[in-house]
């Protein structure tokens, strides 16, 4: 290109193929603004990817390796992710593939693989599923995002011990395995500014699954969860948290455990994962419904000589509850109040972030499990 030429409109369309054919860049405009050519371009991300490993530890799940691998243009246009996770009772598998504006200006295509087999050593069942899902995304705004999914589900109840609740064994039984397509809708919110210590604003999500459509065992679930930072002074800031979900079976049949919820460690502080809701003997079985509230207020701490760190009070409340089949009355099921009050922790070491609470159960039930103390250490590599 050369000054003081005036190019036509076919020979700028020429020189954007031109530009384009190099495969640097996402887009090209050529246009006139008064006197001046505008050269407008979106360069290729074209970073070769990261491939990272880290131990994580935690007070819910123990030691867990995870094996991750991200890359920007896998394909042109296409970002692609995986992460495998696994110990002694977890072992899963995330991958997803998004083309960014696929069918236009802020409507993404996306992919999505999930699968898990869980063997906790606090449950007398183990449980196995595998999804695929495509999914289409809509970004109206920076801070909203719609999701519509249409995918397959394989899962499975296995492994109940022979004294296990009845119940566990009879919804193990009728479930056998089930493949099925499902869909999903979802709506995600964010306004978030700033970093982990000092973020302020609110987050939120709702996801509706309808699973199993075509068979007997149709199923609706929602999951609901937000978050608010509320700034009070500097260094200073209330968060307030909600989480909750509920399953129902929409022709007269009945959640399995594999399908209710399990609130606890990190989701109910003060309570063990898995350790409350309705029980038949030692098993948990889990509600058709939870919710779980919190408050807490965090202040940021900068040392001299020492780590930052962000340090918290909190209460959290809120339980799980609701049985499709009580064994005729034989099972509480009813709704029962549990609250916690802790106190909690976040700094870096030597790059590594720790993360820990102790808290206290002020209300619980007989047969709850608590957990007093939770840590979480990643460590990358």
């Amino acid at each position: 290109m050369e000054a003081g030429v005036p190019y036509s409109d076919a020979e700028l369309r020429d020189i954007e193929a031109c530009l384009m054919s190099t495969a640097v860049f996402e887009r090209v405009s050529l246009y006139r603004e008064s006197d001046a050519l505008i050269i407008d371009v979106v360069e290729l991300d074209t970073r070769p990817g990261r491939l990272s490993g880290a131990l994580f530890y935690d007070s819910q799940d123990d030691v867990t390796a995870r094996l991750s691998y991200e890359r920007e243009n896998l394909f042109p246009g296409v970002y692609g992710a995986l992460e495998v996770s696994f110990n002694p009772e977890i072992k899963r598998l995330d991958g997803r593939l998004i083309w960014d504006d696929a069918l236009g200006e802020g409507l993404d295509f996306g992919l999505s693989v999930y699968g898990e087999h869980l063997e906790y050593d606090d449950r007398s069942y183990a449980q196995k599923s595998i999804q695929i899902e495509p999914q289409l995304a809509w970004r109206p705004d920076d801070g909203i995002r719609i999701e519509v999914g249409m995918g397959v589900r394989q899962y499975r109840m296995e492994g109940v011990e022979p004294d296990a609740s009845p119940l566990l064994i009879d919804e193990a039984i009728s479930l056998g395995e089930v493949t099925a397509p499902y869909l999903r809708f979802g709506l995600q919110l964010n306004n978030l500014d700033g970093d982990e210590a000092v973020r302020m604003g609110y987050e939120a999500s709702l996801q509706q699954f309808f699973w199993n459509l075509g068979t007997d065992d149709v199923l609706s679930e929602t999951r609901v969860s937000g978050r608010v930072y509320v700034p009070l002074q500097p260094r200073t800031r209330l968060v307030l948290g909600l989480r909750g979900g509920a399953v129902l079976g929409m022709d007269g049949n009945s959640p399995r455990a594999v399908d209710r919820f399990f609130p606890g460690g990190e989701a109910f502080r003060g309570f063990a994962p898995r350790g409350l809701g309705p029980q038949d003997g030692d098993d948990v079985l889990g509600g058709d419904y939870y919710l779980v509230g919190s408050v807490e207020l965090q202040r940021q701490f900068e040392l001299e000589h020492g780590p930052n760190f962000l340090a918290g009070i909190f209460a959290d409340v809120g339980t799980s509850w609701g049985l499709d089949d009580d064994r005729d009355g034989l099972i509480d099921d009813g709704w029962h109040r549990r609250s916690s009050l802790g106190v909690s922790l976040t700094f870096d070491v030597a790059d590594i972030p720790v993360s820990l609470y102790v808290a206290h159960p002020i209300e619980r039930e007989a047969g709850d499990e608590s957990q007093t103390f939770g840590l979480s250490v990643s460590a990358r590599f």
